[in-house]
Formats: C-alpha cells, structure tokens, sequence
C-alpha cells in the first residue's frame, strides 16, 4: 500500500510504502509524475519503506511500465528503510537509473529528507 504525503517542494513525490504494491498504488502516483514532468521539473522521489513486502505482479509490471516510460524524468531518489534485502533495491534502482539514488536507515529518516530537500 502507498500513501501519498503532503509536502512544499513542488517536484517531490513523498510515499509511506507498506505490504505489497498493487496496480492501483501505481496508479495513483502516475499522474503525480506527470504534472510534475509538465511543470518542466525531474520528479524527486522520498520512499520511507516500513514492513514492505515487495510488489504483486499487477504492480511490478504496472511500475515497469511507468519507470520504463519516465526514467529520464527521474531526479534524486530516497529510499528510507529497515532491511538489506531494500538496500539492495535500492543500488538496483541506481544502475538502471542515471538519477542519484541513496538508501538510509529508519533511524537517518532527517538525514535522508535533508538530502532530499536539498538543505
């Protein structure tokens, strides 16, 4: 499930990830990134990943189609999580990416929206 959260940084895409990740969790932040890509802006994302499961298989290929459509879209990428398995993820994301990708700890949540925010 995907929880989308308010935030001011206008080209920021702010997520609590939890359980699985379904076709309609795509769903809802795909017209995010496009007014976000419409603005003229590479969309940020800040994922904060608590007791994630990884993807059903409607939503793994609903995000590869998204990804595949707007990498070069794509500007800095925080992932905050609790599981190596997320880290590795992570650094995945990165190789197919040329956007800056970095993982944190639960417990560098600031550090990680200090980085993100550019402050």
């Amino acid at each position: 499930m995907i929880r989308i959260k308010n935030v001011e940084k206008s080209n920021l895409i702010y997520a609590s990830i939890s359980g699985k990740i379904t076709k309609e969790d795509i769903e809802k932040i795909h017209p995010l990134i496009h007014n976000i890509v419409k603005s003229g802006d590479k969309v940020d994302f800040f994922f904060e990943l608590i007791n994630f499961k990884g993807y059903d298989l409607k939503g793994l290929w609903a995000d590869l189609k998204v990804d595949t459509a707007h990498i070069s879209d794509y500007g800095k990428m925080a992932f905050v999580g609790e599981k190596e398995w997320q880290q590795w993820a992570a650094k995945a994301t990165d190789f197919f990416t040329s956007s800056e990708v970095k993982f944190f700890d639960l417990n560098e949540k600031e550090e990680a929206k200090r980085w993100i925010l550019n402050q």
